[in-house]
């Protein structure tokens, strides 16, 4: 894939999700359910077609007002579409069209949501930074590993899930970090290309990362969702 076709592919992506985006930052700070009920106008309540919910084009064409009431609709929704779409296609254009590319466009998708939110509220919330945080180990340990990791440390991962039920979510994380710690201090001292090409064991991380989930992982978990949803 061409780096021109990667943007415009991404550029699409980052305005569908946008419009998302656009329903995170209005109901996450006040509690709602991200999935229901559907989009609706702000003014009437009518819940908007999908016809009428295409990214910035809708708008365009229904002229900024709902289809029932005629009511404006904020030329924000627009603006956060074409905006996160831009910024997307801006990473592969910069990053190019590989997997460099997705941890900015997933950095990307959390930045938006924050600064509406923050913008509005005055708070950036957790719900949003955690799992982002957890996510952005995740990619950074994947894309650092990929070619170190094979289908034994998946099996082991798979084991793991058996025996330690939710658990298992901690001892990931663990063996995440771990990963990522050490795939960076070889990078650090091998560099960026030799130390991406560098074989990394993964499976004492994941032993690791078993050990504390036998010991803490329910507790840790029971402390996330107590603390934070």
């Amino acid at each position: 894939m061409t780096t021109a076709t990667g943007a415009v592919l991404a550029g699409i992506l980052g305005a569908i999700v946008g419009s998302f985006l656009n329903v995170v930052a209005y109901r996450l700070p006040r509690g709602e359910s991200l999935a229901h009920p559907p989009s609706r106008c702000p003014s009437c309540g009518k819940p908007v077609k999908p016809y009428d919910n295409i990214p910035v084009l809708s708008w365009l064409l229904l002229r900024g007002r709902c289809r029932h009431c005629k009511q404006p609709i904020s030329a924000r929704y627009p603006i956060v579409e074409a905006g996160t779409g831009l910024l997307c296609a801006l990473v592969v254009l910069v990053k190019g069209a590989d997997e460099d590319a997705i941890i900015g466009i997933v950095l990307v998708l959390l930045l938006v949501p924050v600064t509406l939110i923050d913008l509005d509220h005055h708070l950036i919330p957790n719900k949003i930074t955690y799992p982002g945080a957890v996510l952005g180990i995740a990619l950074v340990a994947a894309i650092v590993q990929r070619r170190g990791m094979g289908m034994g440390d998946v099996k082991l991962a798979f084991v793991l899930g058996v025996y330690l039920g939710r658990a298992v979510v901690p001892a990931i994380f663990v063996a995440l970090i771990a990963g990522a710690l050490v795939g960076a201090l070889i990078i650090a001292r091998m560099g960026v290309e030799k130390g991406r090409k560098a074989g990394i064991p993964f499976g004492p991380w994941l032993s690791l990362g078993g050990v504390v989930g036998l010991l803490a992982g329910d507790a840790i978990v029971d402390w996330y969702l107590d603390n934070f949803f």
